[in-house]
């Protein structure tokens, strides 16, 4: 019986594999178009998004502390705003998205993207990090980067082939029950699921292309998980708990540094600017 169990489960997960595999986006400079398993619907994420989105703003405001500090939420939107009109490298449909930014007034050191296009940036990443603008558009450009991969959709579509799995005769007669339930749970799954390590060196690399053609200087991408890395001490930030920050995570960095630079030296020229080194 545990023989046949292990057969068809085997079977169902084969069968999703091949259904399901595609890219969410062009490959762009760094080659960022790994095949992901895929599910659920676009639509249905974004979707759910856009609701837990709107539910923690409602929080944010009924406490007083959504876009409390007017210098903030302006240089954030700024920032936002340039890197957004970037993403069609990636995917032309993400230039369509309703976009949102937003910040929030914590001394939580994080920062998020939902599907979609839904972002917030928590002023304690901003304080203790004592972010440069440079600093500040890895950061968000890191965040965007996980949206216009799709790590979410990515997520709850693996949970639900788990689930799938686990309910053979379910999984054969196909996704509806399983695949609503996780769907219309997803807004949950935002901000609790952490993503793997292979989505977080992808969102890495994705938004250090994406802020080099914004004209931000990606060397600043390296410098925020120094940063990082130095306040994490006894205890870990919040960003870091889900956003694993280590000495192969930067090595990455600055080995993919040399395909972007050029991004970054061509955005400068049509500036209007000049290139300066801003390592430290």
């Amino acid at each position: 019986m545990k023989h046949l169990v292990f057969l068809l489960t085997s079977l169902v997960t084969g069968v999703l594999l091949i259904t399901g595999c595609q890219s969410t986006t062009a490959g762009g400079a760094t080659g960022s178009s790994r095949s992901q398993f895929l599910l659920i619907s676009s639509d249905e994420v974004n979707q759910s998004a856009a609701t837990a989105y709107k539910q923690a703003l409602g929080k944010a405001r009924s406490a007083k502390v959504l876009n409390t500090n007017t210098n903030d939420t302006k240089r954030v939107q700024k920032i936002s705003k340039r890197l957004i009109a970037q993403v069609g490298i990636f995917r032309s449909d993400a230039l369509k998205w309703n976009w949102e930014v937003n910040v929030i007034d914590s001394k939580e050191v994080n920062a998020y993207c939902m599907p979609g296009g839904k972002i917030a940036v928590y002023s304690g990443i901003i304080r203790s990090l004592n972010l440069t603008d440079d600093e500040l558009a890895a950061v968000i450009g890191h965040e965007m980067a996980h949206a216009l991969r799709e790590h979410s959709r990515e997520q709850i579509s693996q949970q639900v082939a788990t689930e799938q799995a686990l309910s053979i005769a379910g999984a054969l007669a196909g996704f509806s029950s399983t695949q609503q339930s996780l769907a219309g749970k997803a807004g949950e799954l935002f901000l609790t699921l952490p993503f793997s390590r292979t989505m977080e060196s992808e969102a890495d690399v994705m938004g250090m292309e994406l802020m080099a053609r914004a004209g931000y200087n990606p060397e600043a991408a390296i410098n925020v998980w120094k940063k990082m890395e130095k306040l994490g001490g006894s205890s870990t930030p919040e960003l870091l708990s889900t956003h694993p920050s280590d000495s192969s995570r930067i090595e990455r960095l600055q080995a993919e540094l040399p395909k972007v630079m050029p991004l970054y030296q061509v955005a400068l020229k049509t500036q209007g600017k000049t290139v300066t080194s801003r390592k430290k």
